[in-house]
């Protein structure tokens, strides 16, 4: 049985903005992220973060600093988060997992049962809504992180654009609601 996501940017979407971040002790999650992912849990998505990392592939620092944050955010948030992926490369590498590439959403979607109908992309890059547009997902561009000055660049809109992840997912939830209804 296939179940809906939501499919989150991590940096300036779930935790503050920090340029190539690689330390735990660096890693701040917003205020309200934990409840943004429990609403949107609660209303039956599954929340997956899909992620470029290529300080790792600059050797700017270990992909095991990766997997470090990731451990360090599941611990903060209770182990919350479905699923953590993040590609790497560098953008110029041609991998298949950079977004806007679909690596890592296909890889999700194949790990996990998911159903691209009825799910949802949310960041704060232009590159996460290039994503959720390629994918064929619906998407929200939250205005934290780059949000502000990338909602400017967009040459299709999103969705949804909203000032924070819990604003996102309060519009996810009303909008997987009224298609219930329909």
């Amino acid at each position: 049985m296939s179940r809906k996501a939501v499919f989150v940017d991590r940096d300036g979407t779930l935790i503050e903005e920090v340029n190539f971040l690689s330390r735990t002790e660096d890693l701040k999650l917003f205020p309200f992220t934990s409840q943004a992912i429990d609403l949107l849990k609660a209303n039956g998505y599954l929340v997956i973060v899909v992620s470029n990392q290529s300080g790792v592939g600059r050797g700017l620092f270990e992909e095991s600093a990766v997997y470090d944050i990731h451990e360090h955010m599941q611990f903060e948030l209770g182990g919350k988060l479905d699923g953590l992926y993040f590609c790497p490369h560098l953008p110029d590498s041609g991998c298949e997992c950079r977004k806007p590439n679909l690596g890592l959403i296909n890889a999700a979607v194949s790990d996990l049962d998911l159903e691209i109908q009825g799910s949802w992309f949310i960041g704060d890059k232009k590159l996460d809504m290039e994503t959720g547009f390629n994918a064929g997902l619906s998407t929200a561009m939250v205005k934290t992180g780059y949000g502000r000055a990338h909602s400017d660049e967009l040459s299709r809109k999103p969705d949804v654009i909203a000032d924070n992840i819990l604003e996102a997912a309060k519009i996810v939830v009303a909008n997987s609601k009224g298609r219930a209804a329909d």
